[in-house]
């Protein structure tokens, strides 16, 4: 039985190895996220920003693929008009690049010319740039605040990417994707210094969350 098993796993692997293609993928990320507090009750709007990175698909039986990714993900926010913060805020413009590693699973079927799919990807990231950056009235910069914000903000990133796309040819790959941060953006135990307004205000702000469209080519 143990033979078996170890045959059946050999021939797996030759077979997936076989079936697997390096590609580069990139395309258009649009992120926001939310303030859950009672003193704001404005979502962030939606900033359009960009990724980029390269990725291996190991097609597998049953009509499931592997496809782990590492790219580079820009994603961010921005918030106006905060009034009721009590220190004549006016906006937050929130940025960061992360890292990001993803461990795609597909499913989908071979239509020969082209093969549609669903796909969940978990992921994590750590963020490698990024800006804060608090405006008031006359959107003057409060540095001494920015500073606050970018000591606070949480540089693990980690959640699910949920959604589906076609693949062409079996070479260009297309696919549209929700992507939802666990977690906060700021931690909150490091906003200090500030009133409590802006301290009530930012510590549960949700991390960030929104859609991604990619366009990959497999070789």
């Amino acid at each position: 039985m143990k033979k078996i098993l170890t045959f059946l796993v050999a021939v797996l692997a030759t077979a997936s190895v076989a079936h697997a293609q390096f590609g580069i993928i990139g395309g258009f990320t649009s992120s926001k996220t939310s303030i859950d507090t009672k003193n704001i009750s404005e979502n962030f709007k939606g900033v359009s920003l960009f990724h980029a990175g390269i990725a291996y698909k190991v097609k597998l039986p049953l009509g499931f693929a592997i496809q782990p990714a590492l790219t580079y993900e820009m994603k961010g926010a921005n918030l106006d008009q905060v009034k009721s913060i009590n220190e004549g805020l006016s906006s937050l413009s929130t940025k960061a690049g992360y890292i990001q590693l993803g461990a795609g699973i597909q499913w989908g079927i071979d239509l020969l010319v082209a093969r549609p799919f669903l796909l969940v990807q978990p992921f994590f990231g750590y963020q490698v740039t990024g800006s804060e950056k608090l405006t008031a009235d006359g959107s003057v910069s409060i540095s001494s605040i920015d500073d606050v914000f970018k000591t606070a903000k949480n540089k693990l990133e980690y959640g699910f990417e949920l959604g589906g796309g076609v693949e062409v040819v079996k070479h260009i790959q297309v696919s549209v994707v929700w992507f939802k941060n666990l977690g906060y953006l700021y931690d909150g135990d490091k906003i200090t210094d500030v009133s409590a307004a802006v301290i009530g205000a930012y510590k549960d702000t949700k991390n960030y969350s929104g859609i991604k469209v990619s366009v990959g080519i497999f070789f």
